[in-house]
């Protein structure tokens, strides 16, 4: 006898303080890179969607990864993603 579960999560990142540093007209960019990292944690990624403020995902975890990592190597890598393009966006603004 075998079974099988699945188990989704819906997972909400908000930005600091709530302040709107996401850029909507860079979203799609944002989510692909998101996926990827869902991707190589082998996991899959349903839906995706956000505002400027926060992010929400709705996702399934392999049963070998441990969900604070998951949401850890999510936040960390999409935050650094961000801030690389506002300081990229800066420079290009300050010429």
């Amino acid at each position: 006898m075998s079974a099988y579960n699945q188990i989704l999560y819906h997972i909400v990142f908000r930005t600091k303080n709530s302040k709107k540093t996401i850029p909507l007209e860079n979203s799609s960019l944002l989510y692909a890179y998101i996926w990827g990292i869902i991707k190589n944690r082998k996991g899959t990624l349903f839906r995706i969607n956000g505002m400027q403020d926060h992010i929400h995902l709705l996702s399934d975890l392999h049963p070998s990864v441990a969900l604070a990592d998951y949401i850890k190597d999510i936040k960390v890598s999409s935050s650094k993603k961000i801030s690389k393009n506002t300081i990229k966006r800066k420079v290009l603004l300050r010429r």
